[in-house]
């Protein structure tokens, strides 16, 4: 694709592929994205109607093999551009001398065949350098439309014809030859420069790619084999020696070392690993040597799944885009429509001479070329996505990025968010002289079968304690409320108030000692039995190192801050106090956590949520962002439209900062790339001449062309150097 128009062209003919539901064309990745029907299309069809559009296109493949030959195809055609930008200038410096040179050396009008050995040069660029402007115009004329290399191969083709019916004789002039050659030289120029602007735009693609080595020492039959890291399979016993890389997710089943794993988590200590740890493909090996079993291989490994999330992102497109995308779908049979009307203008109706007029007409096609703002919104994007993969932070798309910036309340889920996650026991209650022992026994055993954070907390507890957990039966657990179960014939309970309430269990006796623990942020749990209160225990979570900081920078910028939990509204209070939250939604059930962000939104609010577990899925698909804490689970890292690898709080902040900076980008280069057209095309048709004496000749207008879409790349780039707030 050459240009935005391109994109437009291939997109409007896969829409009208049979089966074909949805498909959006992104001219800066030249990835198309496409939903359709399977009993109706498949593959070869979609394949087939982008050659029908004159293009060709290749199945996508997520894999490293893949990416290496993409990679390998853009280097070549890299330099297959270089190679003919360096040729068409070669030529065109000797048409130029023997067009315009006679003016600094007038001998050179008496060479013979002067004009003939300028058609000589001229006939390579026209017809080889030039060639793909002419299969583009086909193309786009098969579907009865108009791109960018229609605007080129028309206005080139105008002044080479013309210069033709010169040397034959056939009409009196002046050959200009010399126009396309520069023009052409330009274009390719502009070209070559945006295509290496654009391959620095994927760096951060690259550079993931980069972190996994290509091989692992597989243990087989008790022999260490090297083996090409597509051939390892889950269950594979693989060996990894100092310095060396992971090769793949996994978890240890021999030996000890440290790890570090700053690429994923940022943090620069390195973590121990000892039997039973998990271990991160990509991540680095320090001092001991271990041995661990594939969990995890190919696209399924965490890097795999972050590359493939910033590789998704960069492919789609913004809401704004689609302005971009109107009117480049409009603009190029507009800027015919002008420069023939300039040429009708200059030539019948102010009197001007043919050549004069034509140079107008070309200049007019040659200037309005469409390419910066095709390029506006995707080079934006795949910049900013990749400076945020490159922290820690990964920004699914678009979409993620227009909606952070609208942010008017950012509600926080509490326990794993912004606390730890892990919680200590700190008071044991009880009642009628129970031991504490025989309390944790209890709650142990229900625990046991829980996944809830205060479940790992009595249960860290007991382990350190040695007390004997009982098997349970019928276990059954009560989302936001509690579990209960049976030890023997005697029923157990544990949870909250209103766990005890719908079993119709008192709980007076307690109500005191639970006010006085829960006013100081601890959430407390009661213990019953056949019936009757038991005692209680009280969990502590503690709060993250940077969410005091995220709190107050999120309010310096004008967002409203909630916490979301399901402890008791006393509990959650105090804990909100502490952190100087003055709206708590408390004892929210996790089906209602997405209700609770529809209450928001109906007031016309934008809202963000962040969270990390299971039951915040629903929230974080219906907040306008979801924002997932990397450290949780698969199924919200899934949801979220912004995953937060580092688990660091402080990237919620940074996450908003650079989803602005990179609009403000998109915005900045849609209104040069406009402003450039919009100021360009009157100048080209000749509207200044009368007043001013300014012209426009087209190979100046072909090199303002060129520069447009580099300015608009190199404006882009800049987000590189954006430094994250610290």
């Amino acid at each position: 694709m050459h240009c935005a128009s391109c994109a437009q062209l291939i997109e409007r003919r896969l829409k009208k592929t049979p089966g074909v539901i949805k498909a959006s064309v992104n001219y800066g990745t030249e990835r198309a994205h496409i939903v359709f029907e399977p009993a109706q299309a498949n593959l070869s069809n979609l394949l087939a109607s982008v050659k029908a559009a004159g293009y060709g296109a290749v199945e996508y493949l997520d894999d490293a093999a893949s990416q290496i030959k993409e990679e390998q195809k853009k280097a070549t055609e890299l330099q297959v551009v270089r190679k003919k930008f360096l040729l068409s200038l070669a030529l065109a410096l000797p048409i130029v001398l023997l067009s315009m040179g006679m003016k600094i050396i007038p001998s050179i009008e008496n060479i013979p065949y002067r004009q003939w050995f300028q058609l000589l040069f001229a006939l390579p660029i026209q017809f080889w350098a030039g060639w793909q402007f002419y299969q583009g115009f086909w193309s786009s004329l098969k579907i009865r439309t108009a791109n960018m290399d229609s605007l080129i191969a028309i206005g080139t083709s105008a002044s080479f014809l013309y210069s033709i019916l010169v040397l034959l004789n056939i009409v009196p002039g002046e050959v200009y030859f010399e126009t396309g050659a520069i023009l052409i030289s330009f274009v390719l120029l502009g070209k070559w420069l945006e295509a290496r602007a654009k391959g620095k735009t994927g760096e951060a693609i690259k550079a993931l790619m980069g972190l996994a080595p290509k091989t692992a020492l597989v243990i087989r039959d008790g022999h260490e084999i090297e083996t090409p890291l597509g051939q390892v399979r889950v269950g594979d016993s693989i060996r990894v020696k100092p310095g060396e890389k992971v090769p793949t997710d996994g978890s240890v089943t021999d030996g000890k070392s440290s790890v570090d794993e700053s690429m994923v988590t940022g943090e620069s200590i390195p973590v121990e690993k000892n039997t039973g740890d998990t271990v991160i493909g990509g991540t680095i090996n320090k001092h001991g040597s271990f041995v661990f079993q594939a969990t995890k291989v190919g696209s399924e490994t965490l890097l795999s799944g972050i590359i493939r999330l910033v590789g998704e992102a960069q492919a789609s497109k913004a809401p704004i885009q689609r302005f971009a995308d109107r009117v480049s779908a409009v603009f190029v049979p507009t800027v015919i429509g002008i420069a023939v009307l300039t040429f009708l203008i200059w030539f019948l109706i102010a009197g001007q001479p043919f050549v004069p007029s034509l140079l107008a007409f070309v200049a007019v096609l040659v200037i309005a070329c469409p390419c910066a703002l095709g390029l506006a919104t995707p080079t934006a994007i795949i910049t900013g996505t990749g400076v945020g993969a490159s922290q820690g932070i990964l920004i699914k798309g678009g979409e993620a990025l227009e909606a952070a910036r609208k942010i008017d309340v950012v509600i926080f889920d509490k326990t794993g968010t912004l606390t730890t996650g892990k919680p200590v026991v700190t008071d044991i209650g009880s009642m009628d002289g129970v031991s504490e022992v025989e309390i944790m026994k209890y709650a142990a055993a229900l625990e046991k079968r829980s996944e809830h954070p205060l479940a790992e907390a009595i249960m860290a507890s007991v382990k350190q304690s040695g007390v004997v957990v009982s098997d349970i039966t019928q276990f059954e657990s009560v989302p936001g409320h509690g579990v209960k179960g049976k030890i023997g014939t005697e029923s157990i309970l544990l949870g909250n108030r209103q766990l005890f309430q719908s079993e119709g269990v008192d709980f007076s006796a307690a109500t005191a000692a639970m006010q006085n623990l829960e006013q100081s942020g601890k959430t407390v749990m009661l213990v019953g039995r056949d019936g009757k209160l038991y005692g209680w225990i009280a969990v502590a979570d503690t709060v993250k190192s940077s969410t005091s900081e995220t709190l107050q920078r999120l309010k310096n910028k004008g967002i409203e801050v909630i916490m979301l939990t399901g402890d008791n509204r006393r509990t959650a209070e105090a804990m909100a106090r502490q952190l100087g939250i003055t709206r708590v939604l408390a004892e929210i059930l996790p089906q209602e956590k997405a209700n609770e962000v529809k209450k928001f939104q109906a007031t016309g609010k934008k809202v963000a949520f962040v969270g990390d577990g299971v039951n915040d899925a629903p929230a974080l698909a219906q907040a306008d962002l979801g924002i997932a804490i990397g450290s949780g689970t698969d199924v919200a890292m899934e949801t979220g439209q912004i995953v937060l690898v580092k688990n660091d709080l402080m990237d919620v902040v940074r996450a908003i900062e650079l989803s602005r900076a990179t609009y403000r980008k998109i915005v900045q280069n849609l209104f040069w790339a406009l402003a450039y057209n919009v100021a360009g095309i009157p100048l080209a048709a000749g509207v200044f001449y009368p007043l001013f004496g300014w012209q426009l000749r087209p190979e100046i207008a072909g090199a303002a062309m060129a520069l447009s879409s580099v300015s608009v790349v190199t404006n882009s780039l800049l987000l590189r150097k954006w430094v994250l707030v610290r």
